[in-house]
Parts: C-alpha cells; structure tokens; sequence
C-alpha cells in the first residue's frame, strides 16, 4: 500500500461515532448548509418506506439534520412511489425530470437527474433495498462534511454479509473493482467499499462531474472525484453492518461488465470493441446465450446543462 494511502486512512477513515450528533447539527447551524437525501428505487415497496420512515423520524422530525427525503422511482411496477409518499418521502418520477433528454434504464441515470429536483448543499445518497436501516448511515456519512470543509466526499463503509457469514458480501467489490483500483488507481486502494450505495458529497463536486449511467456510477465517481479535488478530499466512515437483497450471479456478471467499461473509458477515454456481454442459462434443450448490452453512455456533468445553470441563476 502506499504510503501516501497509509497516511489517508488514519486522517480520512472515520468511524461513525467520532461525531456526535449534537457536534454534527451544531456544524449544520454555524455553516447554514442544507443536507438533501435521495433514495433512487426500482419496485422497492418491501424496503423504501422503512427506511424514509427512519430517516423522517430521526433525522427531520426528531433533530433537523435532513432538510428533504426525495425518492426517485426509475418505472416501478409495483407499490414504491405509493409507499415512499406513505412514509413522508417527495417522490419524483425519473421521466419526469429534464424530459427533454430521454431517460435511459440505469441507476447512475437516476442520481444524475436527481440533482436538478433537490437543493441540499450536501447530498446524500442512500439505496432503496436496505434491510434493518439505521439513520446512523445518513448521519454518520453526512457528518464529515458538515464539520469539515476540507471534505468533499464520504463513502459509507460497512459488513456486508452474505447467507448469515460475514464479510462475504460485496462479490463485485472483490472480483472486479478492488482489483482494478489497486492496480490503476492505487490512491483509492483504502476504500472499503468502492461500491458502495451509500455515500454523501457536496453539490458543487457533484455538479461537475459526469455520471455513467449504469451500474459504473459508483466508481466513476471516485475516479473523476480523486483528479477533481485529491485524495484528501475524500473520506470513509464505518456506519456498522450493511443488509440488503442480493443479486443472482448472472445479475452481479452485467454489473462487472459496466464497472469495467467505466474503468477502460477512464484510462484511455477509447470505447469498447463489442460493449455487449453473453452469459448462459440452462434451457430445456441445455445451455442457451443470453446477451445483454453494457452501458456505455455517461451524463455530462450537471453543470453544463441549461435548465440546472437556470435553476441556480433563479
């Protein structure tokens, strides 16, 4: 490990009972910054109304940490927009936003779009399908950047259990993204969790970068944010043990494909030969191809879009 990532990781690697949240709220008072959580969900009623409920009871209702709850629903199918509205959520539709570019599937899509319908200072992402959610991932990620303006950017870390053994969940993490960091982007060697779905920064980092569309957001983002403002702006903090529902190994195949298209892209800026991936299922006449279509689209940072550079102006 470098030694320049030895020296992060005890100066930017938190945990998240270093802040109080008596210390937090007071930084939040001085400074005048406004906290805006968002929720991107697709068919997530079992899950989005627990965890905006917590949310709005911890951190609105009983301190004033979190100034909106947004949930963006990408085309749910079933009840989630219903039970995130239930739960005291703003629930905005994903077509519903900058309409007048076509919104493509992907969850990077959805955060992007996502800044032009919330007006937090800070934002802080939060995914939709997470089990027994404690408000101590909001306010233990948000934190850092309330009560240090030298920090731009915090990733939540945490266990991530997989079938009741700990530490065996986050598959792609240690298939594919660690790797890759560690041999490309040796700086973010530290992350915990690269990947991770939870994780807070200031709008004005935000704005100026651009986002993949798919499943690559999350590293992109860490890549574009360690050229854009240095390691020193970025920070982790451990927020406990992560439980959500995971993905079929198939499912975790497609997510790699995009991650590593993502990490190509940003070290040549070239493009895929064949930005497709087949994987085989077992038919009734033996194995059957399935190919699917990588993302290979990114948003450009929101700063250059006219409506959002209006919307501040106003």
């Amino acid at each position: 490990m470098l030694n320049e990532v030895e020296r992060w990781l005890s100066t930017r690697s938190w945990s998240g009972t270093d802040r109080p949240l008596h210390r937090i709220l007071a930084a939040k008072r001085a400074t005048g910054q406004s906290v805006s959580v968002v929720l991107p969900a697709l068919n997530e009623e079992e899950t989005v109304g627990d965890i905006v409920a917590v949310i709005r009871h911890d951190l609105v209702q009983q301190v004033p940490l979190v100034d909106e709850i947004v949930v963006v629903d990408s085309g749910s199918t079933d009840r989630t927009s219903e039970v995130a509205a239930a739960a005291g959520a703003r629930v905005v539709h994903r077509d519903d936003i900058l309409p007048r570019i076509p919104a493509v599937p992907g969850k990077g899509e959805v955060l992007w779009r996502s800044l032009l319908v919330t007006s937090g200072d800070i934002v802080c992402f939060i995914d939709a399908d997470l089990k027994e959610f404690s408000s101590d991932f909001v306010s233990g990620i948000v934190g850092p950047l309330l009560t240090d303006p030298g920090v731009a950017l915090v990733k939540g870390m945490y266990d991530r259990p997989l079938a009741g053994a700990a530490g065996q969940g986050g598959r792609v993490t240690e298939l594919m993204a660690r790797p890759l960091l560690n041999m490309h982007w040796p700086q973010l060697a530290g992350f915990v969790q690269p990947l991770g779905g939870e994780y807070a920064a200031r709008r004005s980092l935000l704005e100026q970068l651009p986002f993949p569309v798919g499943y690559g957001v999350e590293l992109g983002m860490l890549i574009d944010s360690l050229h854009l403002v240095g390691l020193d702006a970025l920070a982790q903090v451990d927020v406990g043990v992560r439980k959500h529902r995971h993905q079929d190994g198939q499912a975790l195949g497609r997510m790699s494909a995009a991650i590593y298209r993502t990490a190509q892209l940003r070290l040549a800026r070239g493009h895929l030969i064949r930005p497709s991936l087949t994987q085989f299922e077992r038919g009734e006449d033996g194995f059957e191809p399935r190919t699917y279509s990588v993302d290979t689209e990114e948003r450009p940072p929101m700063a250059e879009i006219a409506e959002y550079a209006a919307r501040k102006v106003a």
